[in-house]
């Protein structure tokens, strides 16, 4: 509903109260919008450059939003493009780089992050490091439905709106993934 406000509001010209609503917006939608790039990026820079990416998107593209399907999934979209643009950027240039003269270790690495924060605490923990890893190895059309499903929180029909497929092949993707993991952590214990 928020989304149709916004949208009618920049129709009509109100840009500004557009701009505060969209505020708004963002506050409901900023802590899924980063536990999914998150999961997609595995990196904070690229998670806050691909969610400020999202909601740029969004906001200047708001015209086009369709009122009939639900605002999450037409964002999660957006975000969900723009993190695999991210990744396959970061592979070009990491592709790229010439490794460092120094030391014996000469893979290129990310910038250090900044402190983690509660969230990032708690994905750090081995637990938490033994799934990302097992996650990271599904195929990428599971990994993404387990994202959506799982970490964002969505129903298989907001996924199979948001990815173009059937709600059947969603559940298909899932019930793999899920069961491709429980195999990946078993051997893991």
């Amino acid at each position: 509903m928020l989304a149709g406000e916004i949208k009618a509001l920049v129709l009509s010209g109100a840009r500004d109260a557009a701009r505060e609503r969209f505020a708004e917006l963002v506050a409901l939608q900023q802590r899924r919008a980063v536990r999914i790039a998150y999961q997609y990026l595995r990196d904070v820079h690229d998670t806050d450059e691909a969610v400020q990416d999202a909601f740029v998107k969004v906001f200047t593209h708001i015209t086009s939003y369709r009122e009939e399907l639900p605002f999450e999934v037409w964002f999660t979209r957006i975000l969900v493009n723009g993190c695999l643009d991210l990744r396959k950027a970061r592979a070009r240039r990491l592709k790229w780089t010439l490794p460092m003269a120094s030391g014996g270790d000469m893979t290129p690495h990310d910038p250090p992050a900044p402190q983690p924060g509660p969230e990032a605490r708690l994905v750090a923990s081995e637990r938490g490091r033994q799934i990302a890893a097992a996650v990271e190895k599904l195929p990428e059309r599971q990994r993404t439905v387990f994202t959506l499903c799982q970490m964002a929180e969505q129903s298989t029909a907001e996924v199979s709106q948001a990815l173009g497929l059937s709600e059947a092949t969603v559940r298909v993707h899932l019930f793999r993934a899920i069961r491709r993991l429980r195999k990946l952590l078993e051997h893991q214990r």
